[in-house]
């Protein structure tokens, strides 16, 4: 559905001589970054096989000797080649380099409230490190930082969060319960103005929940938690929620589910090829994250298999022992999703929350592990060609390798 009423905030910044830090949020008391560094990163593995190009992160810090902010990192992730930290009290997310007007752009979010409620800012930075451009949310929401994804449209597809009232007594809750539901925006960068707008609960029912229901009505009930938006190999979009186990596929001019995978309502027989297997639940993925096109009805997906109570990440349920990447052949006419490929996390651990898998071009994936402070790069056997870490205490919501001059 197309909504053109009250079009988004953005800002065209004319060309600087450098980078002095962002502007401050609505509601921050401060634009001067975090005095602390930003986290280091130790290289645990280096193959020398690994793709060519950067490594882009964007560290969340909860530990008190380090800041948060994003970082370009060398290939061999040994050497910084630009960073920019926050202010104290904001985080960034989705820190990549992507292509704006036919010209190589840096993109990130910044705010608070990554995971929750959030509330902030996208911002497009040329390849000098000067600001170009600031995309905010309209039709009166905030954007999220799960995702900013610049389209060949000049367009960006943003996420945001809302908190409303549901009547849920038809699946046994209260009948003002607070909810929070989830938002998908397609602006157009230049004139700020929204162009499309799907929000979940228009389309899917509560009743396709994973999370349990809270405790009082007047706890916000996270049921759908949208996470990632990404345009299919036809334009229309993948839509992705963390709290349903399902990714949707939906018109991209009129909003309608076209089809889902995975959860209570799949579409698909789900199903695993030789070798391969469903979690306990008896679906290909949970908890998940980033679905990826490769195209010839094959995607990929971040496949959490762990959530904490409320998304908290304390308290977490696992429908595996451990995260992984999955690939997954979609054959739309004999509704069948069939898990071809799996990549275990390599130490077999557990990411409750956050997460990507960026598709490679031999093959293989860039995986930032999300709650866990690891990134990995894999070749396309699924064997570990790059791995790094974090100081205890600090992740990347996701993390990228992309060639940058």
């Amino acid at each position: 559905m197309r909504h053109n009423s009250i079009p988004a905030r953005i800002l065209i910044a004319a060309a600087t001589t450098g980078v002095t830090g962002l502007l401050p949020l609505a509601g921050t008391a401060s634009a001067t970054p975090d005095s602390k560094p930003l986290p280091p990163v130790t290289v645990l593995a280096d193959k020398n096989t690994a793709s060519r190009g950067d490594i882009f992160v964007s560290p969340n810090s909860a530990n008190s000797a380090y800041s948060s902010g994003v970082e370009i990192l060398s290939g061999d992730g040994r050497r910084v080649v630009w960073s920019h930290k926050t202010p104290a009290g904001q985080q960034a997310a989705d820190f990549r380099a992507q292509t704006y007007r036919g010209r190589p752009v840096l993109t990130w979010w910044q705010g608070t409230g990554l995971g929750s409620l959030a509330s902030g800012v996208n911002y497009i930075y040329d390849n000098r490190y000067r600001k170009v451009a600031e995309v905010r949310a309209g039709n009166g929401y905030t954007a999220d930082g799960h995702e900013f994804l610049i389209t060949g449209r000049g367009t960006a597809l943003i996420l945001a969060y809302k908190q409303e009232t549901a009547d849920l007594t038809g699946i046994g809750g209260s009948a003002h319960q607070a909810v929070i539901d989830g938002v998908v925006q397609e602006i157009d960068i230049r004139t700020g103005r929204v162009l499309f707008q799907w929000k979940a609960a228009d389309h899917v029912p509560y009743a396709q929940s994973e999370q349990p229901l809270p405790s009082s009505p007047s706890k916000p009930w996270d049921w759908f938690h949208i996470n990632a938006v990404k345009p299919d190999t036809d334009s229309d979009l993948l839509i992705d929620a963390r709290n349903t186990w399902t990714t949707y596929k939906v018109d991209r001019h009129n909003g309608t589910v076209l089809w889902q995978l995975g959860g209570k309502a799949s579409t698909f027989k789900e199903q695993a090829a030789p070798g391969q297997y469903l979690n306990t639940a008896g679906t290909i993925f949970s908890w998940q994250h980033d679905p990826e096109p490769l195209g010839g009805g094959l995607y990929s997906w971040f496949d959490n298999e762990s959530a904490g109570a409320a998304n908290t990440g304390a308290g977490a349920v696992e429908e595996l022992p451990f995260s992984r990447v999955v690939t997954v052949r979609v054959d739309e006419k004999a509704r069948t999703a069939t898990l071809v490929k799996s990549v275990n996390q390599p130490d077999y651990l557990s990411a409750s929350s956050q997460g990507n898998a960026q598709p490679l071009r031999r093959g293989g994936a860039f995986v930032g592990w999300g709650s866990l402070p690891y990134v990995s790069e894999f070749n396309a056997s699924g064997k570990v060609v790059f791995k790094a870490q974090f100081p205890t205490g600090v992740n990347s919501y996701r993390a990228y390798r992309f060639p940058w001059k």
